[in-house]
Order: structure tokens, then C-alpha cells, then sequence
């Protein structure tokens, strides 16, 4: 075994295929503890290449105390391999979110080698979540329809007898006759926003430039909301279309950017950056069928407001949950209901002074989103 980044011997060309097609980071480390090899993933993991790889020790790499440096030398004692879970790797040099699964294992013809594949968690565990908040937007579906069919009915006979009421009782009395049909209208309200969960028709599609969709947003935010909150923007001008309904598109980042607008309040250097890259990697499988559905259109809204709370952070997209003191809950869980449908996924990563809600979104191509159902499996980089 050389250690430059090649497998050696006949079966090098044979084995360097093998290695490279697996979707994981894998490393061998050597009896110094320096990396020997280094597959493509792995590469890209650590953002340099095979060759300069070894010529450092794979503590160079991974943060000071890591567990992986104690698995490394459990394995070489017991010659024997062993699984690790949830292992934090995040560093300046890593980068952060970087949680991973560990399989650490001797290589039996190499005295004192072992080999380490690395099982990103990050991504497993957002897309796990946008499969739970599909199934919350699903529940929330069922109990709309039965408020407007139970609620909605009652409210309108109750507000018409209040005004009835309020054409004969005494003006002292009228306040609360004006209370009761405000309250109603209220309800109603919450109710009409909860039944667009409900609405399970086909919406009509076509190819969009999410640019013009942004600029339309940031329009009316700036007319409104976020006039005076600096809103600038970083796009990609080569991003293919995405297929979608405009108006639901309209929707999501409306609601998107008047959080980032509360998030960031009256902060005196608060500023909301909306984002559009192009990030091929993420794939989900379809339902029924072998297909996968590519999602490399990544948008982006960022604001530098306080930040979401820890422990609020895993539930974000679930209905009825909220910050806000008059909040409903419901804005982000219809966010989830809308790109879910439109095959794609939306996450949220969150640390003081910087908040990104992230949706990505597969291409213009028709005749793999027209047959899209949500999906079951994870992602893979």
C-alpha cells in the first residue's frame, strides 16, 4: 500500500472504481496514523485532495479530542471493527453541522491500518424531519376540513344573531354585541387559513424563473413589512427554471421573508439576503418507483436576526408552533404543505445573528414532477 492516494497492486484499478462509487467518505489511515487513501467523497469531505491528504496525519484534520482518534486505536488493539453514532466532527476546517456515523475497521493484510467510512448524519436527519412535517401538514389536512364543516357553520349563525341583537339592545350594550361578531369573524378567519390545507386540487404549472418571483416578493416587502430593513440579494444568473405555480411560489417566500422582516425587527443594522445557487447532490426517491428526483435548486432566505431557539428548531415546520405572541403556527407548516407538493424540501439552519431558511427544488422537467409523490428516503450528497 503506497501513500500517496493509490491503491496499489493488480487490483488497483478494479478497487479505485469500487471505492470511488461509494456514496461515503472513506479513508484508510496507516500504522503512523497518516491517510494512505482517500476515495472521491472523502476528498470532498475534507476539501482537499488524495495526495495532499497524506502527507498529514489524520489528527490534522479532525478536531482535538475527537473520538475517532480513541476508535482508531481501539481498533488496531482489538483488531476487530466497531461502529460509532453521532460523532461531531464540526471544525473551521469541516466546516459546522458536521454529525456523522463512524464505521472504523482493520485492514487484516496491512499490519496497524484501519479503514473509517463516515456517514453524514446532517442531511439524513433534515430530510427525516421534512418527512415528519409532510405527515403533521397531512394531519393538519384532515382536521381543517372537519373545522370548516363543524365550526364555520355554527360561527355564522352566531354572528348574524348578534346583529340582530345589536339593532334593539341599549348603546351601552352594543360593545359587546360588536365584541361577539368580531371574535366570530376571527375564528373564521383562523379557520379560512387552516382550510387552505384542505385544498388538495392540482395546481396549474409551468416553468418559472425564481428571480422574477424573489424580485416580485421583495417588492412587496419593501412596500410594507420590511421597509426599513435592507434586503440584497446574491443570485446565481445561469439557474435553470423551476416547475412550479408562480402564486404558490409567491406565497411561500412572502411568508419566508416577513419572518426573516419580525426575526430581524427594528435591529439597526438588520439585513434579509435572499440567495439561488445551483447545488446538484441532494436526490430523494419517488414512491412506487426506482426514480430519483434530483433537487440541485437551492433559494435561500437569510436574515442576522436573534436567532430560532434550540429546542424549537427540530419542530419549526410543525402546525400551531410559534414564537410570535399573536401567532397562528401555521405560516411555516403551509411553507412544508407547498414545496412538499411541489416535490422539493425546505430546512432550517439557525445560530445567533444568522438564520437560513433553505428550499430546494428540483429542475423544469415536467415528466418527473408530474408523477412526484412525497418521498420516503433519504437524501445522498
Amino acid at each position: 500500500m503506497s501513500t500517496d492516494g493509490v491503491i496499489s497492486g493488480s487490483g488497483n484499478g478494479l478497487a479505485m472504481a469500487v471505492l470511488n462509487a461509494i456514496q461515503n467518505p472513506v479513508i484508510m489511515v496507516d500504522s503512523n496514523g497518516h491517510i494512505a487513501f482517500a476515495n472521491w467523497e472523502a476528498e470532498a469531505f475534507f476539501g482537499a485532495s488524495a495526495s495532499h491528504l497524506a502527507r498529514y496525519r489524520v489528527s490534522t484534520f479532525i478536531p482535538f479530542g475527537s473520538p475517532l482518534l480513541a476508535l482508531i486505536d481501539q481498533v488496531r488493539e482489538r483488531r476487530a471493527p466497531v461502529n460509532e453514532y453521532r460523532v461531531d466532527l464540526s471544525s473551521p476546517r469541516l466546516g459546522q453541522d458536521k454529525l456523522v456515523d463512524l464505521y472504523v475497521a482493520p485492514v487484516m493484510s496491512e499490519p496497524g491500518c484501519v479503514v473509517v467510512v463516515f456517514q453524514e448524519r446532517s442531511m439524513a436527519d433534515k430530510i427525516d424531519r421534512q418527512l415528519t412535517h409532510r405527515a403533521a401538514a397531512r394531519s393538519v389536512t384532515g382536521l381543517a376540513s372537519m373545522l370548516a364543516h363543524e365550526i364555520k357553520n355554527p360561527l355564522s349563525g352566531i354572528r348574524g344573531a348578534a346583529q340582530l341583537l345589536e339593532m334593539s339592545v341599549p348603546d351601552d350594550d352594543r360593545a359587546l354585541t360588536r365584541l361577539i361578531c368580531d371574535e366570530t369573524d376571527r375564528i373564521v378567519s383562523l379557520v379560512d387559513r387552516m382550510e387552505i390545507f384542505s385544498d388538495e386540487r392540482p395546481v396549474d404549472r409551468m416553468s418559472i424563473n425564481i428571480h422574477s418571483v424573489l424580485d416580485h416578493v421583495k417588492a412587496i416587502a419593501k412596500a410594507g413589512f420590511a421597509r426599513n430593513i435592507k434586503i440584497t440579494e446574491s443570485y446565481d444568473p445561469s439557474l435553470p427554471p423551476v416547475y412550479a405555480n408562480r402564486d404558490q411560489l409567491v406565497q411561500v417566500f412572502l411568508n419566508l421573508i416577513k419572518n426573516a422582516s419580525e426575526a430581524v425587527g427594528d435591529k439597526p443594522d438588520g439585513e434579509i439576503q435572499l440567495t439561488t445557487a445551483y447545488r446538484p447532490g441532494i436526490r430523494l426517491s419517488v414512491a412506487g418507483s426506482r426514480e430519483k428526483i434530483s433537487l440541485p435548486l437551492e433559494f435561500c432566505v437569510h436574515d442576522n436576526g436573534p436567532g430560532v431557539p434550540e429546542d424549537l428548531l427540530p419542530h419549526l415546520f410543525d402546525p400551531f408552533i410559534t414564537t410570535k405572541t399573536n401567532g397562528s403556527g401555521l405560516g411555516l407548516a403551509l411553507v412544508a404543505k407547498i414545496i412538499g407538493g411541489h416535490g422539493g424540501i425546505v430546512e432550517c439552519d439557525s445560530q445567533a445573528s444568522r438564520t437560513t431558511f433553505r428550499v430546494l427544488m428540483p429542475v423544469s422537467k415536467s415528466d418527473m414532477i408530474d408523477d412526484f409523490h412525497p418521498a420516503t428516503s433519504t437524501g445522498k450528497r
